[in-house]
């Protein structure tokens, strides 16, 4: 039986370096200035840096709840129920969205139970919200500790390279072995030259040819988006006449137009 949740499911992919994580935050910009709120996001990237590109910072994470779950559960206390308290803590609260990061990849030893419970609150949780917006890594094996199945978008990031694309098109594959039905999966090329050289070009339109993904467009490099990251400043603020944000709002707004 597939998962139903009320919150509709967009989940962010792509190899490391490609942008995904900024993307992820424009996303979020979206959503709020379109009024598609209230979104909850979860980093689900090892490498978690979500929270900066968001001008916030990180206490806790799932992850170190998840762990603490295993010694720290009090007694006449259930562990459903110290999950649910502390991931309830963990939720960073903003205007319009709301963070939780997984943090770093299990140790050593058994997480099949933690990561049941983990996944049961975070279904719960995900009622109160429109749209929960998860930012994967590339092999999204947090999609299936979190009993994510159903997945309305699965915008997938390539950079502008052949062996970007490549990989692109590898990771929209995976949700078949993780046996996750998604909607539509949305190729989007980051951080592309001006003009989009030709040869890029063909090595997109083959990938969308031979595979189950859908073009969603090019986003150009970003000297705003660099200048905003080396300050350690959010790019919620980024104004909505810049070109990055021009155009990442072009895509999301053509495959999400109105939420419903």
């Amino acid at each position: 039986m597939v998962q139903q949740l009320c919150a509709k499911v967009i989940a962010m992919a792509g190899k490391g370096g490609t942008g995904k994580t900024t993307l992820t935050a424009l996303l979020i910009k979206y959503l709020v200035s379109s009024g598609m709120t209230p979104v909850l996001a979860v980093d689900a990237d090892a490498n978690a840096n979500l929270n900066e590109l968001l001008g916030l910072d990180v206490d806790v994470t799932l992850g170190e709840i998840r762990d603490r779950m295993k010694t720290e559960t009090p007694q006449g206390m259930t562990k459903n129920e110290f999950m649910e308290i502390h991931i309830n803590q963990a939720v960073i609260e903003e205007r319009g969205f709301d963070l939780l990061v997984m943090g770093q990849p299990e140790g050593p030893g058994c997480y099949c139970m933690a990561n049941s419970i983990l996944a049961q609150v975070m279904e719960k949780l995900a009622m109160n919200y429109r749209y929960l917006l998860v930012d994967n890594e590339a092999g999204m094996e947090h999609l299936s500790r979190l009993n994510l199945r159903n997945i309305h978008t699965l915008f997938v990031v390539s950079d502008p390279s052949a062996r970007g694309v490549l990989t692109a098109a590898r990771i929209a594959d995976l949700t078949k072995a993780l046996q996750v039905e998604v909607g539509q999966k949305v190729l989007v090329v980051n951080r592309v030259p001006d003009p989009v050289p030709d040869a890029l070009d063909n090595h997109v339109k083959n990938a969308v040819k031979k595979t189950d993904l859908v073009f969603g467009g090019y986003v150009s490099a970003s000297e705003d988006v660099f200048r905003r990251e080396m300050a350690q400043e959010s790019l919620l603020g980024l104004p909505v006449e810049t070109d990055v944000v021009r155009q990442a709002f072009e895509i999301f707004g053509r495959f999400l137009p109105d939420g419903q």
